[in-house]
C-alpha cells in the first residue's frame, strides 16, 4: 500500500489527420462520457458538502465519507479511521463500506491496541502498523491511504481499495481523495470545537450556579451591633470558592435597639475546595452553625459540636473547612472566640498602636471525630480594630510572583488604622492595596474575603470652667 500508488496513463495516438465518421462518434461519446462523469463527481462533491452544512450528528456524515469516497473514486470500498481529540482511535466512529466484507476489518481495528493511547494519531510508525493492519487483511485489494488533517492536526485515516488488484489512478484521483478526507477532517474539527463549547457553557452554568450560592451564604449588609461599626466583603475569583462570613444574632427574637444590644456571633471560614460542591457544602454548613449559635454554648463548644455534625459529610466529600468563630457583647465589649484552623485575625490595639493575632489550638472542622478546641477572650477597647480575612488575600499572588502574604497585610492595616478611618474606609483602603499588588487587569485565583469590626473612638467633650456670678 502506498500513498502515492503508480499511475497510469492510457493512451491511444491519433493515426490519422482525417478522422472518420466512426471515430468522431467514438469522440464524441468519450467526451459525453467523461462530462456525465464530471458532473457524477461534482454532484458527489457537492452532496458531501451539503451533508457537512447541514448534518448536526457528527456519525450521520461520516458515514457518508467512505460511500461517497469509493463511488467519486470508482473503487470497491472506503474505510475512514477518525481520531479523538487526543488523538486515540476512535472506535464509535469507525466506517467502512461495502459493510458484509468489512466486518472483521472493524473488529480488528477496534481492537488494535496501540490506537488505546493517547497521541496515537501522532506517531508515524504506528500509524505504518495500523496501514498494514490493513493491508493484510485485504491481501490482494489495491490500496490507497491518505492522512485526514484539519488546522495542522491529524483527525484520521482514509483508505480506499480495490479488492479485484491493483489502482488505475490519475492526479485527479489523488486530489478527489484528498478533498474527501479534507472535508471529514473539517468535520471532525467542527465536533469536537462544538463539544468544547458545550463543556464551556456547563462549566459557566455550573460557575454562575455556584455564584448564586455564594452570593446567598453572604449577609446582604452588615447589622447594627451597639458600639462598633461593620464592614465586609468578598472580591470572588474566576472560579466560585467557597468563603464564607456571617453575622448571627445569638438571640434572634429580640428585635430593635434590645436585638443590637444582644450577643452576636462573627464567623468568617473556606472550605477547602472550589465549585458548587464547595458552595454546596458551606450551605450545609451555615445552617448547622447558625441551629448551634441558638444553644448559647461558649465557641469551643460550638465548633466541637459542628465537627461532630458536619463529619460524616466531609469525609464523603474528601474535603474539610477552616473556621473562626467568635462572639461579641456589646455591653462588655468581650469579644469570645475559637478557631479551626483558620487565618487569625488580626487585632489593632489603638492605646498600643499595635498588632496582634487572635488564635487558639484547633483542627480543621472535618478531619477528627473528636477534635478539641480551645478559647479565647479579650475585650475590646475604644479606637480598637478587629480585621477577619480568607487565605484568598494573603495568598493572591502579585504581577511579580510573589504573594501578598501576611506581613503584607499587616503593614497595610497599621496604616490605615493610623490614619483614623472607620470601618468601610479601612477595607476599602486593604482593597486597593490588594488591586495594586495583584494588577488591576488581573483575576484574583481564589476569593478574597475581608470582615473590619471597629470600635469607635471615646468622644471626649471640652472641658467648662465654672465661674460664680459677679
Amino acid at each position: 500500500m502506498s500513498s502515492k500508488p503508480p499511475r497510469r496513463h492510457p493512451s491511444t495516438p491519433l493515426r490519422s489527420a482525417n478522422p472518420t465518421p466512426q471515430a468522431m462518434a467514438s469522440l464524441r461519446q468519450l467526451f459525453d462520457s467523461l462530462s456525465g462523469e464530471q458532473r457524477r463527481n461534482q454532484d458527489l462533491l457537492v452532496s458531501l458538502g451539503f451533508a457537512l452544512r447541514s448534518f448536526t450528528n457528527l456519525h450521520r456524515f461520516l458515514e457518508l465519507v467512505p460511500v461517497v469516497a469509493s463511488r467519486l473514486l470508482t473503487v470497491d470500498g472506503a474505510l475512514l479511521v477518525p481520531f479523538q481529540a487526543d488523538g486515540r482511535l476512535w472506535r464509535d466512529q469507525l466506517q467502512a463500506v461495502p459493510a458484509d466484507d468489512c466486518q472483521e476489518l472493524l473488529r480488528r481495528l477496534a481492537g488494535f491496541e496501540p490506537g488505546h493511547a493517547a497521541g496515537f494519531g501522532t506517531e508515524e510508525s504506528q500509524l505504518f502498523d495500523m496501514d498494514r493492519l490493513v493491508q493484510r487483511l485485504f491481501p490482494r485489494a489495491g490500496m490507497f491511504a491518505t492522512s485526514v488533517v484539519s488546522r495542522g492536526r491529524p483527525r484520521g485515516r482514509l483508505y480506499v481499495f480495490d479488492l479485484a488488484g491493483e489502482l488505475v489512478w490519475t492526479d485527479v484521483h489523488r486530489r478527489h481523495a484528498q478533498l474527501v478526507a479534507d472535508l471529514a477532517g473539517v468535520a471532525i474539527e467542527n465536533d469536537q470545537m462544538l463539544q468544547e463549547a458545550r463543556r464551556h457553557e456547563r462549566v459557566d452554568r455550573q460557575l454562575s450556579i455556584g455564584a448564586e450560592i455564594q452570593a446567598q451564604l453572604l449577609p446582604d449588609r452588615c447589622p447594627v451591633i451597639e458600639g462598633v461599626e461593620l464592614a465586609a466583603r468578598c472580591r470572588p475569583a474566576f472560579q466560585v470558592g467557597g468563603d464564607y462570613y456571617d453575622f448571627i444574632p445569638t438571640r434572634p427574637e429580640l428585635m430593635g435597639r434590645r436585638r443590637e444590644r444582644g450577643r452576636w456571633a462573627l464567623v468568617m471560614g473556606d472550605v477547602m475546595g472550589k465549585g458548587i460542591p464547595a458552595g454546596l457544602l458551606m450551605t450545609m454548613l451555615r445552617g448547622m452553625l447558625r441551629a448551634e449559635v441558638l444553644s448559647g454554648l461558649p465557641p469551643d463548644r460550638i465548633l466541637h459540636d459542628l465537627n461532630q455534625l458536619a463529619q460524616e459529610d466531609l469525609a464523603q466529600s474528601h474535603r474539610f473547612v477552616t473556621l473562626f468563630y467568635s462572639d461579641f457583647d456589646p455591653r462588655t465589649r468581650l469579644l469570645r472566640y475559637a478557631n479551626a484552623a483558620h487565618n487569625p485575625p488580626l487585632l489593632w490595639r489603638a492605646e498600643r498602636r499595635n498588632i496582634s493575632r487572635l488564635d487558639a489550638a484547633g483542627l480543621l472542622i472535618g478531619l477528627q471525630p473528636e477534635a478539641d478546641y480551645s478559647s479565647g477572650e479579650v475585650r475590646l477597647e475604644p479606637g480598637d480594630v478587629l480585621l477577619y480575612y480568607t487565605d484568598g488575600v494573603t495568598e493572591a499572588p502579585g504581577i511579580t510572583g510573589d504573594r501578598f502574604d501576611e506581613a503584607r497585610l499587616i503593614r497595610a492595616l497599621e496604616s490605615a488604622c493610623r490614619s483614623g478611618q472607620g470601618s468601610q474606609g479601612i477595607l476599602d483602603t486593604l482593597f486597593e492595596r490588594l488591586d495594586r499588588f495583584v494588577g488591576s487587569d488581573r483575576q484574583l485565583e481564589d476569593d478574597a474575603s475581608m470582615v473590619v469590626l471597629k470600635v469607635p473612638e471615646a468622644v471626649t467633650l471640652p472641658s467648662v470652667s465654672l465661674r460664680s456670678s459677679p
